[in-house]
């Protein structure tokens, strides 16, 4: 028997980011922070994570209830310090999760000011959801909402909905939100969101959740 490669046990690095190039900080206004700026993001964090554009924009679309920007969340972290970050409202233990999985190098607080990088994390957790997630499951909840309501309410939650378990109040209301963000996110993937709707893609419900 030869001798085992030493390196072959530790997980190689991925790339923190796909592409920065169009990852331009959120305003300190609210109502200009639209997702659909995020679309060439979106669309390659998550062909490299292997999971749906139109789900990670919708995804988005679902997070865009509060404003992003660097110092707002800086601000909302010393009131807040469990808080989640980045355009993508990710919290610090399931990305610490996803870190030590994919072998990523940035730091949890780096979502907050890097919007590609916070893009490409959330790509990569609904890939390990999508794992996790059994073929068969019941037939009212599609994959994608699965996917989503886990993003939402964490992996139990998510298997435990696909068993035929009914979501909670909350889960429901992230449910029926990103049901209804899913043609705002296909028309931001397709290049047909205008100057007229920046801005819109926030939600007036804010969830409870975060």
């Amino acid at each position: 028997m030869g001798m085992a490669d030493p390196s072959a046990a530790v997980p190689q690095p991925e790339s923190d980011a796909v592409d920065d190039a169009e990852a331009r900080t959120p305003p300190l206004r609210p109502g200009g922070y639209d997702p659909a700026h995020y679309a060439g993001c979106v669309v390659r964090s998550a062909e490299a994570a292997g999971v749906s554009p139109l789900l990670v924009m919708t995804v988005l679309h679902n997070e865009a209830y509060k404003p992003h920007h660097p110092l707002l969340e800086r601000l909302w972290q010393w009131w807040k310090p469990g808080a989640s970050f980045g355009v993508a409202n990710m919290h610090r233990a399931t990305f610490e999760q996803v870190r030590r999985r994919h072998a990523l190098s940035k730091e949890w607080h780096d979502l907050r000011d890097d919007a590609a990088f916070a893009i490409h994390a959330a790509a990569l957790h609904l890939k390990d959801l999508d794992r996790s997630l059994p073929e068969r499951h019941v037939r009212r909840l599609g994959r994608d909402e699965l996917l989503a309501l886990g993003y939402n309410a964490g992996e139990r939650n998510m298997l435990a909905f696909a068993r035929g378990v009914p979501p909670g109040p909350m889960a429901r209301s992230y449910l029926r939100r990103f049901r209804a963000h899913r043609s705002r996110a296909t028309a931001a993937l397709a290049g047909d969101v205008g100057p007229h709707d920046a801005g819109s893609a926030m939600n007036t419900e804010a969830p409870n959740s975060k």
